[in-house]
């Protein structure tokens, strides 16, 4: 931890220095003062972000690493390639269906007719008309 001066003490630093440099050289040890301050300052915030970057890129690794291990064990991937491959067996499944069931309609047409292709009987065109009452006359 840095020390803590308060007004008292760097008024009397400040007096100290006026008695040691003089009057007409402190604004110069001032000046070079502020400098090297500066450039203490410039190189702790370039340390700093030299650290921050290597941490950063660190986490970035990390992620990376997740992100690529998520992939490789995707479950919701791995359901829909199941729901796939459950889709194509039972497609073959069908169609292999559909080819007997065609093999055994051809054998069936040269046989007999089944009874849900046979032909109705014709039905007549003529309705019964409905009985007309009659009305006494007189009225």
């Amino acid at each position: 931890m840095l020390p803590q001066f308060g007004l008292s003490e760097f008024l009397l630093l400040a007096i100290a220095a006026l008695i040691v440099v003089g009057p007409k050289d402190l604004p110069l040890m001032m000046r070079r003062i502020g400098q090297w301050v500066g450039q203490a300052k410039r190189m702790a915030n370039e340390f700093r972000g030299a650290f921050d970057d290597i941490a950063r890129q660190a986490e970035l690794d990390e992620l990376r690493k997740e992100i690529e291990d998520l992939k490789k064990n995707n479950e919701l991937e791995q359901a829909v390639n199941d729901l796939k491959t459950a889709e194509r067996e039972i497609n073959a499944s069908v169609m292999s269906g559909d080819q007997v069931d065609q093999k055994t309609e051809k054998k069936s047409d040269t046989a007999e007719p089944k009874a849900s292709e046979a032909k109705p009987e014709a039905v007549s065109d003529k309705t019964p008309e409905p009985a007309m009452k009659k009305e006494p006359a007189g009225e």
